[in-house]
């Protein structure tokens, strides 16, 4: 049994180095950063934030299906719908997306495979839904999952869990004092990848 389960994990591993092509994913995003589509106040956060290495860590490539939840001004929209929209990928936005967002972020050139669905959704109220759309290889948020309740947290995460494939991640950043409010679904630690 054991012979068996280690060869199911090293066929599993070998799968994904071959699939996965990290260095030219990391190269697409570094051209994204550049984009001239991007304003100063959004380069200047690049040295704090370090945007290509954080998709990096979360195992980004430019052939998912991600979902970003509550896009705000498109920090990261603006260099992740066109490394994912270049490399055969799609962005789908969700929770908190503007009328605005969809008409000054979403309408930029290089982002072309993105979509918003769930948008009537607030952080501010997240009732128990599911999403309009599943088979999600990512979840992203950035700066989020302290706004909402624990409640309304709740009803979030089960929805992103019901949407990722099998293997999928979440990946998220956060202000370290909202880690200790956190509330996971509880079945979520196998897809937690970060």
């Amino acid at each position: 049994m054991m012979r068996v389960v280690l060869a199911l994990t090293g066929m599993s591993l070998c799968a994904q180095l071959l699939a996965a092509d990290p260095a030219a994913t990391r190269a697409e995003i570094e051209r994204n950063l550049a984009s001239d589509m991007r304003a100063e106040a959004e380069l200047a956060r690049d040295a704090n934030r370090k945007p290509a290495e954080v998709l990096e860590f979360f195992g980004l490539e430019n052939d998912m299906k991600v979902l970003e939840i509550s896009p705000a001004s498109g920090y990261w929209s603006k260099f992740l719908g066109p490394t994912l929209c270049g490399g055969g990928g799609e962005l789908v936005f969700s929770v908190g997306v503007s009328d605005r967002f969809k008409d000054n972020v979403m309408s930029l050139h290089g982002l072309e495979c993105s979509s918003a669905i769930n948008d009537s959704i607030s952080l501010g109220s997240i009732p128990a839904f599911e999403f309009d759309s599943g088979d999600f290889d990512m979840v992203l948020t950035f700066w989020n999952l302290h706004n909402p309740s624990p409640g309304d947290r709740e009803n979030m995460n089960r929805a992103v869990f019901n949407a990722l494939k099998s293997g999928a991640s979440m990946g998220w950043l956060t202000t370290p004092a909202a880690i200790t409010s956190l509330t996971i679904a509880p079945s979520a630690g196998a897809w937690i990848q970060c």
